[in-house]
């Protein structure tokens, strides 16, 4: 995705209706703050496809992964649990 200034977008429109159309989508900022998205129209998209563009949905992998070597994946002992759990809570 790529940005542009709200300055940018006045004096250069058409630049960044091209970049619009070659990546699909720019976010205008003002101030250093995204306001404003353009987007390339691409005519009616099925409610998928809108939220992939959008970046609610991605869609699964067309390779295959392999089945894991040990049923169930890896066997942790209480105090290791203990450990990874506060690992994920991090510092806040």
């Amino acid at each position: 995705m790529s940005t542009v200034t709200k300055r940018d977008l006045n004096q250069r429109t058409s630049d960044v209706l091209a970049r619009a159309t070659e990546i699909g989508e720019v976010i205008v900022t003002e101030r250093g703050e995204p306001r404003w998205r353009v987007s390339s129209y691409r005519g009616q998209d099925d409610a998928l496809a809108r939220a992939e563009r959008q970046g609610r949905y991605t869609p699964p992998s067309s390779s295959r992964v392999p089945w894991p070597q040990v049923v169930g994946g890896p066997r942790y002992e209480s105090r290791e649990a203990d450990a990874l759990i506060e690992e994920m809570k991090g510092d806040h």
